[in-house]
């Protein structure tokens, strides 16, 4: 049995808002571990792709299936991230991991993200009900607005699926109603210290400008979806497979394996991309 990590009013104002932050979700000495095997991790870094935003700028991400014995499989595994997600998502289902992945948006040179809900891209995979899945971001140093922190439009996740098409090598939502969205609810910078998590539904809208500061801005995103919930049209196959839960000590205690082993996402092989003709640029 999983304890519960969050109050009920936590659980309404997700449900009311589309989205709920957690601060100092990972402790100082987690967060450390973390930001510092994302930056000396060679596989993660000879894995990692970019995509470009609108203006040519680049987002350089890595992506991968399974949680592992790694630092980062113990984050997505650990108890205090998993009694969360099914607080949230409820039901009686189990919790599986879909994917993660780690976000650099370097100084100066990372790109934005366009106006999208997660399910606009999911929606291609064939989820069929999108309240059974989520995300939730952890940030590695501070996100702001200098260095393009994300925006959300809160309760746009009430609005169901927005019609979504490419966007420079990224999905991004009918800007109709993207404006008819600001123009009815409020728009809202989501600002973190290292260690704060945001957990949000995969249907609110939300975008996040270039990094014009000195400052990186890196984030792990982590995207779960309860079993019950099938997918038609997705290739891989942790979706389906309930998470082993690890107690929250295990990232820091644990030993944990290198990233050798981990089932990473190549750029090529991504069916959505390849419908932007990003490999004949």
């Amino acid at each position: 049995m999983l304890t519960q990590k969050l109050t009920s009013d936590q659980v309404d104002l997700y449900h009311q808002q589309g989205y709920i932050i957690i601060k100092s979700f990972c402790k100082p000495d987690e967060v450390n571990k973390l930001y510092n095997t994302a930056l000396e991790d060679t596989t993660m870094l000879n894995n990692a792709f970019d995509l470009n935003d609108q203006s040519g700028k680049k987002t350089r991400l890595s992506l991968w299936f399974t949680p592992g014995n790694d630092v980062f499989g113990y984050l997505t595994r650990s108890e205090k991230m998993i009694g969360s997600v099914k607080q949230l998502l409820g039901g009686d289902a189990p919790v599986c991991h879909y994917h993660s992945k780690v976000l650099q948006k370097e100084p100066k040179v990372g790109g934005a993200w366009e106006w999208h809900q997660d399910y606009g891209y999911w929606y291609k995979n064939q989820f069929m009900f999108p309240d059974q899945l989520i995300s939730v971001m952890v940030a590695l140093n501070r996100a702001n607005k200098e260095n393009g922190c994300l925006q959300v439009i809160k309760g746009s996740h009430k609005m169901g699926r927005v019609n979504h098409g490419f966007a420079g090598e990224q999905m991004g939502a009918d800007m109709q109603m993207v404006n008819n969205a600001l123009k009815t609810m409020e728009l809202v910078y989501v600002e973190l210290e290292a260690g704060d998590a945001l957990m949000f539904h995969t249907n609110l809208l939300h975008r996040s400008e270039a990094n014009l500061s000195d400052h990186s801005r890196w984030s792990i995103i982590s995207c779960f979806n309860l079993q019950s919930n099938p997918a038609y049209n997705e290739m891989s196959t942790s979706y389906r497979v309930p998470v082993n839960v690890v107690p929250d000590n295990a990232i820091i205690d644990w030993d944990a394996d290198s990233l050798s082993n981990v089932d990473f996402l190549k750029k090529e092989n991504d069916p959505a991309l390849k419908e932007t003709g990003w490999e004949k640029a």
